[in-house]
């Protein structure tokens, strides 16, 4: 049998929720019309505002219109969807939501949901630079088994989660094949670590590494870097998109990871007597 076949998305969000849907709605089309059969979505594929404000304003709960448009569009095309991270609000707090990362499957139910542990603070005096992504967002504090799907086991992360490998090894010895970034990474950060980072962890983990970005101008305040991207478990780039809206398509072959695995056995040569074996206590941190 051919190995299957998964689309990695890219997008540029905009405050216009409608705008966004609509541009889901397409490319799970196009992913499904070259036989993907899951297609991966960036961080903030609902919206991206450029205040607090609209931010938390704009939010809804996952039993909301938004998530429910979703699944519809999952079940209509009979194709998964990664969604992530989600603007997702929170009951009873009116301040915070929290940044969720939902995995849909192709009968249109929810059948995986992780909230992003590391958030993105950054208050630099001598630059000026002020992204404090805790100012609205709650961290989660759980780490997410593995999901089951028809191309793997998917670990789930958001964004900046990456630059965290005790995440991505923690998944992997919970049985990680195939680990997720949904992201909107920065410009900046983008075009010196982005590859860097994915091909790192792809490495160190033996697993596949699938990022969805947003890319290009959003608003006045914010321009991402995009490049989405496959990355197999040696750490090779083997699907891209560029710098606009559209897919990237590559097969997830189970039997190269285990090939590596056994190549390099790299789990075998761990000195866990010297230091704690990351993931071996599955949950909160």
């Amino acid at each position: 049998m051919a190995n299957p076949l998964i689309a990695v998305c890219q997008m540029t969000s905009t405050n216009d929720k409608e705008k966004n849907l609509q541009t889901v709605c397409e490319l799970a089309k196009k992913a499904k019309s070259r036989s993907a059969c899951i297609a991966f979505f960036p961080e903030a594929c609902d919206y991206l505002a450029d205040n607090k404000k609209d931010i938390v304003a704009m939010a809804q709960p996952l039993n909301g219109s938004t998530v429910a448009s979703y699944k519809e569009i999952a079940k209509n095309n009979n194709i998964w969807l990664s969604l992530g991270g989600l603007h997702e609000a929170l009951p009873d707090n009116e301040q915070h939501i929290s940044n969720t990362h939902i995995i849909i499957n192709s009968d249109g139910e929810i059948v995986g949901t992780y909230r992003k542990a590391h958030l993105f603070d950054m208050d630099n005096k001598n630059t000026g630079v002020r992204l404090m992504e805790s100012d609205y967002v709650l961290p989660g504090n759980e780490i997410v088994p593995p999901v089951s799907t028809p191309v793997g086991k998917l670990g789930l992360s958001i964004c900046y989660d990456m630059r965290f490998p005790e995440l991505s090894l923690a998944l992997r010895n919970m049985g990680a094949e195939i680990l997720t970034y949904p992201s909107a990474f920065t410009y900046q950060t983008g075009a010196a670590h982005w590859e860097i980072i994915l091909r790192a962890r792809a490495i160190e983990t033996q697993c596949y590494v699938i990022a969805a970005a947003q890319s290009g101008t959003h608003n006045k305040k914010r321009v991402s870097w995009g490049h989405a991207v496959i990355i197999d478990p040696w750490g090779t780039i083997v699907a891209q998109c560029s710098d606009k809206t559209d897919i990237a398509i590559a097969e997830i072959d189970l039997g190269l990871i285990q090939q590596i695995r056994d190549n390099m056995p790299c789990e075998n040569h761990r000195r866990t007597d010297l230091y704690p074996k990351i993931g071996s206590l599955k949950g909160s941190f």
